[in-house]
């Protein structure tokens, strides 16, 4: 992984991204820069190994988390009845 220097509020963001459902790794990496592996790294380093674990069977082959598996016409990232969320924070180790 590259030796990227996130702020405690971007691997939050990163972590919360990767947990919707609709948002695809590639929205990660156009915002962060980083690439599914990476994103992959952050949660298996910030995350609990049980939830980890239950992350990575969740999205492993999940249309919605590849843009190339999407449906045609879907070209939003979330769902647009989906609130803000702000002030999230991740439990964490």
């Amino acid at each position: 992984m590259q030796n990227k220097n996130f702020t405690e509020i971007q691997i939050d963001r990163i972590i919360e991204m990767a947990w919707e459902d609709r948002t695809p790794f590639e929205a990660i990496t156009f915002q962060f820069g980083i690439s599914e592996q990476e994103t992959i790294e952050i949660m298996r380093r910030e995350m609990k190994p049980s939830s980890f674990k239950m992350w990575r069977e969740r999205v492993q082959g999940r249309a919605t988390k590849h843009t190339k598996l999407r449906a045609n016409g879907i070209d939003r990232f979330k769902c647009k009845l989906q609130r803000q969320i702000t002030g999230n924070k991740i439990s964490k180790r």
